[in-house]
């Protein structure tokens, strides 16, 4: 055999496998069944609203000012555990009744601010929904990218939501005092004794209250209750475009935090935090808001990709995320959810 059928034989074997390799890479390149994750830098630090925006943003931004008072406040909330202590223990002890009454009173005052402030949080939440659904742009990535201002409000409120949530979790007393307070009103009723405050928060004010209070994680019950009435009301928008926005900046925040180029444009440490709270937060909704959930298959969320970028992070400092997911979605248990998923979860 000559050496020229032999080279013309190696250079046809070689060009055989370019084609081969070029085919593969074209068929990747034009398949329409592979979705590409949306790649893009959301600035959370310094996003500031369009003249588009700005409608939307300024009736969000009157709520959010207030959001760190409320989580300041909720932060500081020690109860009166040892004033009710005290009455309970001495039930003729008209002094001690009156200072663990007194004590109770401003206290619920407080938790009707927290709960009045949920019910502003729902309105805006409606708002930011109704701009990064609408039909303005071709898709949700569309939206994300170029109103950054309003994502970057509803990255916000959802940080909000699980940091309220982690606090209210980690402390009994807000429970106690409520039930203390509506027991002895209760109790004065009945004994025809004028009750200072009753006029704060009426029965039908507190029953609403009481039930917001009892659910381990109100904040988030709230804002997944609204998301799905949003769909509701909303019929001539298909569900599509809300769950393709939440797993849209679910996988924004992922890309961000496992991508060391755009991790690096971040100035402070504490965005780092906020855009994993946001990425779990999102999971928590699209969870609750799409028929299947998050953890099915069908899922456009990359569960797997999402724990893995929790777990890369120092433990301590994840570890309330990572039962959110375990503790307060509503499919991970369903028998559909991929083993792996529910093992990198245990």
């Amino acid at each position: 055999m000559s050496n020229e059928f032999i080279q013309a034989s190696d250079q046809w074997s070689r060009a055989r496998v370019r084609y081969r390799i070029m085919g593969n890479l074209l068929k990747v390149l034009t398949c329409t069944d592979l979705e590409q994750e949306p790649n893009f830098f959301l600035d959370f630090e310094n996003a500031q609203p369009t003249d588009a925006e700005r409608e939307v943003w300024e009736q969000v931004d009157v709520v959010l000012k207030d959001a760190k008072e409320i989580l300041d406040e909720l932060q500081a909330y020690k109860g009166a555990g040892l004033e009710i202590r005290e009455a309970i223990q001495n039930p003729t002890d008209e002094a001690l009744q009156e200072q663990a009454w007194s004590a109770v009173v401003p206290l619920v005052g407080k938790l009707k601010k927290f709960y009045q402030f949920s019910q502003r949080l729902e309105a805006a939440l409606h708002s930011l929904l109704g701009a990064l659904t609408s039909e303005t742009f071709d898709d949700p990535t569309q939206h994300l990218e170029r109103e950054q201002a309003l994502a970057k409000q509803f990255a916000e409120i959802l940080h909000f939501t699980l940091r309220f949530d982690e606090l209210k979790m980690t402390n009994p007393a807000i429970q106690n005092d409520f039930s203390y307070y509506r027991r002895t009103l209760s109790r004065m009723r009945i004994n025809n004794v004028p009750a200072e405050g009753e006029n704060e928060v009426n029965n039908e004010l507190a029953n609403r209250i009481s039930l917001f209070y009892a659910d381990a994680t109100p904040m988030l019950k709230t804002l997944s209750d609204s998301t799905r009435k949003f769909v509701s009301e909303n019929k001539n928008l298909p569900i599509e475009n809300t769950t393709d926005c939440l797993s849209t900046m679910a996988t924004v925040c992922k890309v961000m935090l496992e991508t060391p180029e755009y991790r690096s444009r971040f100035t402070s440490e504490e965005t780092v935090s906020f855009c994993l709270r946001v990425m779990v937060g999102v999971i928590i909704l699209y969870d609750y808001v799409h028929p299947v959930g998050a953890f099915a298959k069908s899922s456009k969320i990359d569960m797997k990709g999402c724990i893995k970028v929790l777990k890369d992070q120092p433990p301590n400092s994840v570890e309330g995320l990572l039962n959110a997911l375990r503790y307060t979605t509503k499919h991970l248990n369903d028998e559909s959810t991929n083993k792996t998923i529910k093992s990198m979860l245990q």
